[in-house]
């Protein structure tokens, strides 16, 4: 009873934790609309210090949280293979989609809203590239999918850890496309959160998930740089 108690607790923390943090995030985004480098700041705080509590207040699984950062070489390479995929298919949808669906104000309204322009995007897509890449892969990954699977229900792991991940880029995305593209993302968002669930699982670290991830973030910063003119 104690045991089942106890995993209960740390199912508990985990969600709610991950909850948090998610639709906080969401919230500053759609909201607030703090310039960049103040919402990083937030998003740094908040997806590395509630995860910490967790392994702080049990200290028996500091051998599971190190699992999550060691790397396996086989993953790795078929995992650089499907980023590879991924960027593709960004890059050339933004070309089938590009005379249909109008692009021209997500640059306006993200210099509008966050600050980020043609000088400095650059920087933010390293940032967003490798940082928050990494920081969202600790938080929906390794914490509410690898961790929360060792309490709770597998299938449940992958379904929280997978709808998180898309409610927390919803306050990010909401406004900048037309509705069907806002919808498809989401939608899209889901089934890569299951992917990489899957892809972790396979491996047992995060950094399977983390490389695909990257190479879709170089895929959206590609089509930024179109958009802004750099490319």
């Amino acid at each position: 009873m104690k045991t089942r108690t106890e995993a209960n607790r740390k199912t508990l923390y985990t969600v709610l934790s991950v909850i948090v943090c998610a639709l906080a995030m969401s919230f500053v985004d759609a909201v607030i609309q703090p310039q960049y480098f103040v919402k990083s700041v937030i998003k740094l705080l908040l997806f590395l210090v509630l995860p910490s509590i967790y392994f702080f207040v049990n200290r028996g699984e500091a051998g599971e949280l190190k699992k999550l950062f060691l790397p396996s070489r086989k993953s790795l390479v078929t995992a650089a293979a499907l980023g590879v995929a991924v960027y593709a298919v960004i890059v050339g949808g933004y070309f089938l989609l590009k005379n249909i669906f109008d692009f021209s104000g997500i640059v306006g309204k993200l210099t509008a809203d966050t600050g980020v322009s043609a000088d400095n995007f650059l920087y933010v897509a390293l940032y967003i590239s490798f940082v928050n890449s990494f920081l969202e892969e600790f938080l929906f990954r390794g914490f509410a999918f690898i961790t929360l699977k060792r309490t709770a229900a597998r299938p449940f792991a992958y379904i929280f850890s997978a709808a998180m991940f898309a409610i927390y880029h919803a306050g990010m995305t909401a406004g900048y496309f037309h509705i069907g593209i806002f919808l498809l993302t989401l939608t899209a968002l889901f089934v890569a959160g299951l992917m990489f669930d899957f892809l972790n699982e396979k491996s047992g670290n995060i950094y399977t998930s983390w490389l695909v991830h990257m190479f879709a973030n170089f895929g959206i910063n590609t089509v930024g740089m179109i958009l802004f003119g750099i490319l």
